[in-house]
């Protein structure tokens, strides 16, 4: 027993490790995954972002100026040092000011000779929103001392609106898809799956069949094949909706096989057999005693799933066939980085893509880490 409670927490204490929980011995071996933790830090980050994304976004996302078109991103500084040689606390841009190519004619931004500062406040009054659709608000996490007077972080996009405010918005449909596709995937996986391998039988033959059609479909094709059908009249929400179910329909089979196969090992192992003599209820022998079985193999589908949810997704509204504008993704804010000229012009129109390599990899970190943690043969 010391050995196996030293290999979960090395240096632990022993007497209080032996009566933990089975949640706790599961976090204490998670923990041991660095990059695992790090990762789930970071996608609460996001999560936490796109919950309160109207709050934490500068500027109305939608709010476009023809005199910053492709404003390159400023600096953020904090400490603001006066002539004198004194210093104080208060956030600040670098101002810019705009002028013409003289040999091509083109606009571009150069830092203002004056060195003039855009000052910043947190928690500060800036554009009018409705948070959460319910709450008319128009405090900002950062805004300008000045009302009106415009700074971008990110720079801007080629109609001049804010880009640390799109991704921010964008960050909200990109991980709320991920998550409800996988939500709808687990259910539909866990459900079918499990009926199909504690029953067996026509049932089992029937749901096969169905999971073996759709996998040796061509996963992308068929995406591209039913978003196409959308209509482009649609509303944003409803092309929401449409998109996560699209995702989620694809994406269930192979969780579906996987709980099939233990469901036909498990059904005849001695705890089912003494739970089906005791009289207990096939809902409550899948569900109470069958599944917990399987939480490691569950956990690992789930945390893997959602970096393809949003790979899905912004795959889609990439091509153009996912979500349109005016909705706002990271896959629909990357159409602005499609050809070299445009990242050539403005490098920063490729900060969505950038998020999504940040959450991917973070999601499929903690996947390994609570695959790991929850896997009771790993040491």
């Amino acid at each position: 027993m010391t050995l196996a409670v030293e290999a979960i927490a090395p240096g632990a204490g022993t007497a209080r490790l032996a009566y933990a929980s089975q949640w706790r011995l599961l976090w204490l071996r998670f923990k041991r995954h660095r990059l695992a933790v790090i990762g789930l830090a970071l996608t609460f980050l996001v999560y936490f972002i796109a919950l309160f994304a109207e709050i934490i976004a500068p500027a109305d996302p939608e709010r476009a100026n023809a005199r910053f078109v492709y404003h390159p991103p400023q600096a953020l500084h904090f400490i603001d040092t006066s002539a004198d040689g004194g210093w104080s606390f208060r956030p600040f841009v670098y101002a810019y000011s705009m002028k013409r190519d003289p040999a091509t004619l083109k606009q571009v931004f150069v830092p203002d000779a004056n060195g003039r500062k855009t000052y910043l406040r947190f928690f500060g009054p800036g554009d009018g929103y409705q948070l959460w659709g319910l709450f008319p608000m128009n405090i900002h996490l950062l805004a300008a001392e000045k009302p009106g007077e415009p700074f971008y972080l990110f720079g801007s996009d080629r109609l001049g609106r804010d880009m640390l405010s799109r991704v921010v918005y964008g960050a909200r449909t990109t991980m709320s898809i991920g998550l409800v596709g996988v939500v709808i995937s687990v259910v539909l996986g866990i459900f079918l799956g499990g009926i199909s391998g504690y029953y067996g039988g026509k049932i089992d033959w029937v749901i096969q069949r169905l999971v073996e059609y759709i996998l040796s479909l061509p996963t992308i094709p068929i995406w591209l094949a039913l978003a196409a059908a959308l209509p482009k009249g649609w509303s944003p929400i409803l092309q929401y909706f449409t998109i996560t179910a699209i995702i989620s329909l694809v994406g269930w089979t192979e969780l579906a096989r996987v709980v099939r196969g233990r469901f036909l090992a498990m059904r005849a192992e001695p705890f089912v057999t003494a739970a089906r003599l005791d009289g207990c209820r096939e809902g409550r022998i899948i569900f109470r005693h069958m599944l917990p079985s399987l939480a490691s193999h569950i956990i690992a589908a789930v945390s893997l799933a959602v970096p393809t949810m949003i790979l899905a997704e912004t795959a889609l509204s990439f091509l153009g066939l996912g979500l349109q504008p005016p909705a706002i993704s990271w896959g629909v804010l990357l159409k602005e980085a499609q050809n070299i000229r445009s990242i050539a012009a403005a490098p920063w129109v490729f900060i969505p893509g950038i998020a999504v390599i940040l959450m991917v990899l973070s999601l499929n970190f903690v996947g390994d880490g609570l695959r790991d943690a929850a896997d009771p043969y790993s040491q």
